[in-house]
């Protein structure tokens, strides 16, 4: 379908026909949950990684949305907004469930469909101009087909000459709109835009745009490469006047990764248990071997970062001698930088009670097809050995088979997570079932009871209540198809 000298591949060569769909699924990971429990729906609803209102809200309901609360708000703020709105932690092979099979419908009627991540997707409609003779009739087909399988979900559609125009689209219409943009409207649109309200420009690159005069997208499409690539410092500055006059320089990509990285946000629980965060970057460092062993790669550079409660925080990073895939290798290089910076400013340890979010990050990437080994040691059994453990874990679908010794160090210590990029890796095995290739450090079983929150009514703001987490006042059992079980606690720390 695809040809290398076509006009629909990656080129800034404008393309004047509106033959792209770009697809995001609105309020996602709220939705899912609203999908799964009908008790639920039409209520503000925020989704939380964990049970406490020092937890950050990552998702909002399309309810909750309406009070103003945003991903990436506390609790606490949003609780402050919409004292009613509920709050259920997450469930993330549901959402790759769904991903999956929105993926399904729309290659049914496509077979150039390239996820972008969890929610969103683009189908590159130019090698089916004969077949299809409006887009607007087949956006409207596979919105029905989705309700259809999940009645609660709403998506919206852009289509026009390019997939960043088609995702500009999205935004036009948020709540299951239908957006088609073409030469002859896209000055209309823009011009009724901010800066900002373009994907990739946030606050930074918008002043670098004032600067040189450029105040709305209306005046960056029509300006020069020459005044953008002086905006952007380079080639980006022609990556984005092609965007906005139709070349396509974003919906194929077959560069590999330039670096991975693992990260976690906290609860206030864990942070008081030392134990706990070695724990979590000894699976931070697994989540990445995995990964490495999976893309046959080995990295010669790796980053640690935490972030403290107090906007505070302290980061290194470690140039190895030799290439590495180990999780017990790159933790151990983690501890030594660690154990120097602590002796040499006095410090008990960096791992304090005020540690909010770990991260590890790695790069410098070398393939295992040209890896150099040493004649005087093991190392090449070792990697090979790691290699056939993954394999093994792969062909029997279950994480517990064989394990490392590292893994069985608190092993479940790292909550299973959505990543809004990974999505790469996700695909049915032969029974039909979603699974990951990485294989999640934790899959939720139906069944398995998860909590919904709701602030009692009758107790202070949370402000006036330090100590106290509202984590169980509301507990359903989440079971699809099943009534919601209700069940009082309140939880407080020591």
């Amino acid at each position: 379908m695809k040809h290398k000298g076509d006009i629909f591949q990656n080129s800034n060569k404008a393309n004047l026909g509106s033959y792209v769909m770009f697809l995001d699924m609105n309020s996602y990971f709220a939705s899912c949950e609203q999908q799964r429990h009908p008790e639920l729906r039409g209520k503000p609803l925020g989704v939380l990684t964990y049970d406490s209102p020092n937890a950050a809200v990552i998702a909002a309901s399309k309810e909750a949305k309406k009070f103003g609360i945003k991903s990436g708000m506390r609790l606490r703020d949003c609780l402050m907004l919409c004292p009613d709105m509920l709050t259920i932690t997450t469930h993330p092979a549901w959402y790759r469930k769904i991903h999956v099979d929105f993926m399904a419908i729309l290659r049914s009627y496509c077979d150039d469909v390239i996820p972008k991540s969890i929610d969103e997707a683009v189908a590159n409609f130019n090698s089916y101009r004969l077949v299809y003779d409006d887009l607007t009739v087949v956006a409207k087909q596979i919105k029905a087909d989705i309700r259809a399988k999940y009645d609660y979900l709403t998506c919206s559609i852009g289509i026009a000459p390019n997939s960043f125009l088609a995702k500009v689209g999205t935004g036009l219409q948020k709540i299951d709109g239908l957006t088609v943009i073409t030469p002859e409207n896209i000055d209309g649109y823009l011009a009724t835009m901010k800066l900002t309200d373009l994907p990739g420009i946030a606050a930074a690159n918008e002043r670098r745009l004032k600067l040189i005069g450029i105040n709305d997208p209306l005046q960056m499409r029509h300006s020069s490469p020459a005044l953008l690539r002086k905006a952007f410092g380079g080639v980006v500055g022609n990556y984005w006047h092609s965007r906005l006059n139709f070349g396509e320089v974003d919906m194929y990509s077959n560069a590999q990764n330039r670096t991975m990285s693992a990260t976690r946000t906290l609860s206030r629980q864990q942070s008081q248990n030392r134990q706990t965060l070695e724990s979590m970057i000894i699976s931070l460092c697994t989540r990445l071997e995995q990964r490495m062993v999976k893309g046959g790669l080995f990295c010669k550079e790796v980053t640690f970062a935490i972030r403290y409660a107090d906007n505070t925080d302290w980061d290194t990073t470690v140039k190895l001698p030799d290439p590495i895939q180990d999780a017990i290798e790159l933790r151990n290089y983690i501890k030594e930088r660690m154990g120097v910076y602590e002796r040499t400013h006095g410090l008990e340890s960096l791992l304090t009670s005020k540690v909010i979010n770990l991260t590890v990050a790695i790069q410098s990437f070398v393939k295992d097809t040209v890896m150099q080994y040493s004649l005087f040691d093991n190392r090449m059994k070792k990697d090979t050995v790691r290699k056939v453990m993954y394999q093994i874990k792969d062909r029997f679908e279950q994480k517990d088979v064989v394990r490392k010794g590292s893994e069985m160090f608190n092993p479940n210590v790292m909550k299973d997570a959505v990543g809004f990029g990974s999505v790469r890796d996700l695909g049915l095995n032969k029974e039909g079932n979603v699974r990951n290739t990485y294989l999640l450090e934790e899959e939720l079983l139906p069944g398995q009871p998860r909590k919904i929150v709701k602030k009692p009514k009758e107790i202070a703001a949370p402000a006036e209540q330090e100590g106290v987490d509202y984590v169980n006042e509301d507990t359903y059992t989440d079971v699809p198809g099943e009534p919601l079980t209700y069940d009082s606690r309140l939880m407080t720390y020591d």
